[in-house]
């Protein structure tokens, strides 16, 4: 087997002063963090897309990416080629975990048949190189998006034709998602939305997707898969309006449609930025909802209204999204998925590693500050003395649902001037940035 980076040897961990790029400086893999190392907590993983297929194209731009994977190969023998570089680059970060698109691993055929007779090849090749070095997967998925078949969608298309090989493909996905031992699966909406209403039956096409997923559900059960199902919100792009837009929307779907015992959520960060919402947020009410399942690493910009898909170095947000994690009470058996990419001139082999060290080293600081924040308890303190009054007297008796309208009545008639105190808002984000400095 070639050595696709030779210039890289095992990524070590070198404490914080270390200037050596191609080293940890707070990802410790080993280090006890509470009652679990960093590397039970964080669950890294490397996303097959962006990092093993993607060339740095953009809609001004031919591809830039250097890529000793790159040659002029027939397409099964180059997808061969992108395995052994994908669990090189793994073994050589330290990452346990990977994720794909089923037409990431293997390319498409004339036809349904020669397609999935790829993919079982490139199922055993790659399940052969998980043996050999211990990488598991996190999940898997089926890209119901690319292909010119799914411009109108794929379980909400127009066309019932597209629904059937939308199926189809989501099957063969959840079998070779299972064969590999992936500990969850993804469904994320690509082209389930809409351009115009103008031509547009939004009520088939919500039903459509929820018997769409029902017939995931069963078929899941019927092969005996027991990972984990993930839905991955996103507001916008590619279509003008998705229907999975963020983690509410897609809460008020699966209620109506019976299916909320059945999925959890994927949150990324650049489709909450999408959203006009926060990272935390979209964690905080996946969290409190009972449904973060994992997460999609990245950041956005925010200067920038599309999906840029940016490396997490922003130790700020990935301090506030381990706080909500670590509320989760972990996120196993989801993980912390880099979805991302380096910037297109960003192109050089060594630049995969810079970047995957960066995210880390930032998840890593995040994870320690948000455990030290939670371990003083000191926006845990100042939440609880802020709703005190929710827990004696009237508002003990509103919070158990004791009261009517009459009784509320009589006693804002009796009670004096109303006096609210201060949410100290400055003083808490002073806090947590001392926090972050003195961790």
């Amino acid at each position: 087997m070639s050595e696709f980076f030779p210039e890289v040897t095992k990524i070590k961990y070198e404490g914080k002063d270390s200037k050596n790029p191609l080293s940890f400086k707070y990802y410790n893999p080993d280090e006890v963090v509470g009652n679990k190392t960093m590397k039970e907590h964080l669950r890294f993983a490397v996303c097959y897309w962006h990092t093993l297929t993607g060339g740095g194209t953009d809609p001004f731009g031919a591809a830039t990416m250097i890529r000793p994977w790159k040659a002029d190969l027939a397409p099964m023998d180059l997808a061969k080629v992108r395995a052994e570089a994908c669990f090189e680059f793994l073994t050589k970060l330290g990452v346990q975990y990977f994720c794909f698109h089923d037409r990431d691993i293997a390319p498409e055929g004339d036809n349904l048949f020669e397609t999935n007779k790829n993919l079982d090849i490139m199922v055993d090749f790659i399940k052969s190189l998980m043996k050999k070095t211990g990488i598991e997967l996190l999940w898997g998925t089926a890209n119901l998006f690319n292909h010119p078949r799914f411009v109108h969608g794929a379980a909400t298309s127009c066309n019932a034709e597209v629904f059937a090989y939308a199926g189809a493909q989501v099957k063969k996905a959840l079998e070779v998602t299972k064969e590999l031992g992936g500990q969850n699966y993804v469904f994320w909406g690509g082209r389930e939305g809409y351009e115009t209403l103008l031509n547009t039956d939004i009520g088939l096409e919500l039903d459509n997707l929820a018997r769409f997923l029902q017939l995931a559900v069963d078929y899941a059960k019927e092969i005996g898969f027991r990972g984990q199902f993930l839905i991955e919100p996103k507001p916008m792009e590619p279509t003008k309006h998705q229907y999975d837009f963020d983690v509410a929307t897609v809460l008020g779907f699966l209620a109506k449609y019976n299916l909320t015992p059945y999925f959890k959520m994927n949150i990324e960060a650049n489709h909450a930025t999408l959203a006009g919402h926060t990272f935390q947020h979209e964690l905080h009410v996946a969290r409190v909802n009972g449904v973060l399942g994992s997460v999609d690493a990245n950041q956005g910009d925010e200067l920038l209204g599309w999906d840029t898909d940016q490396f997490p170095t922003n130790i700020y947000s990935t301090t506030l999204a381990m706080y909500e994690i670590l509320k989760n009470g972990g996120i196993a058996p989801g993980g912390l998925n880099f979805d991302a990419k380096v910037r297109r001139a960003s192109f050089e082999p060594s630049d995969l590693f810079i970047a995957h060290i960066a995210g880390m080293d930032a998840f890593a600081k995040g994870l320690k500050v948000a455990y030290k924040l939670l371990e003083d308890r000191v926006l845990e303190n100042f939440i609880e003395e802020r709703y005190s009054s929710f827990r004696e007297g009237l508002g003990k008796q509103i919070v158990e649902g004791k009261v009517t309208l009459q009784d509320l009545e009589e006693y804002a008639l009796k009670q004096g001037p109303i006096r609210n105190k201060s949410g100290r808002q400055e003083l808490l984000e002073m806090i947590v940035n001392q926090y972050i400095l003195e961790v």
